[in-house]
């Protein structure tokens, strides 16, 4: 049983701490990209750029990613956000294996708690001989039974879990790539042809300082 509780707390704790770290993750894109595309039509690239560093998410660093090559042509636009990406995702699903892992083991190790508790009994029933009680086995009955249902239980508490937390990285997944595909339209295509025809600095403007 030791381990199976061991188990579990290490489950939970793993789940709480990730659905923390992808709730602060998920955040409001429609909106953020909105007042990133407000501060661009103002060319104010660096006030873009500090609330994309501001803001702790994936999300944001693909607009910062894109902001940094927005200068360059689409296809290295699209491959710095693509590495930005592929960077961004392990970080999403750090220590959700391990939740996964937990779903497989813990009906092994209810089945093996089982084992040796019948195993426990076989030995107490030699040893008495012919004339054992059956009260005097009930104690390993038990523990045979519970280390099995609480291995089962917890496995599909962690497979749930898991499946969770898989359903919110897809999720802020789904948004990364809205949102790389909706900024490269913008900075290339949608910007106004006047505001084109002076393209947007890295350096404070005036007004800044």
């Amino acid at each position: 049983m030791w381990p199976l509780v061991l188990l579990s707390l290490l489950g939970l704790a793993i789940f709480i701490e990730r659905v923390l770290f992808l709730h602060r993750g998920n955040i409001r894109s429609g909106e953020f990209l909105s007042g990133i595309k407000n501060l661009l039509r103002k060319r104010r690239l660096i006030e873009a750029l500090t609330v994309c560093e501001e803001t702790q998410s994936p999300i944001a660093m693909i607009v910062k990613s894109a902001l940094i090559h927005h200068s360059e042509p689409e296809g290295k636009v699209r491959s710095a956000i693509q590495s930005t990406a592929l960077a961004e995702i392990p970080v999403m699903e750090r220590r959700t294996g391990t939740l996964g892992m937990i779903a497989k083991i813990a009906p092994m190790i209810g089945l093996l708690g089982t084992l040796i508790a019948l195993f426990q009994a076989y030995l107490k029933m030699e040893s008495i001989g012919a004339y054992v009680n059956s009260p005097e086995l009930t104690g390993y009955i038990a523990q045979a039974l519970l280390t099995t249902l609480f291995g089962i239980a917890i496995a599909i508490i962690a497979y749930i879990a898991h499946h969770f937390l898989i359903g919110r990285i897809t999720a802020i997944v789904n948004n990364m790539e809205w949102v790389a595909n909706d900024i490269v339209q913008f900075l290339l295509y949608d910007l106004p042809d006047e505001e084109q025809t002076a393209p947007i600095s890295l350096e404070k403007d005036s007004s800044m300082t």
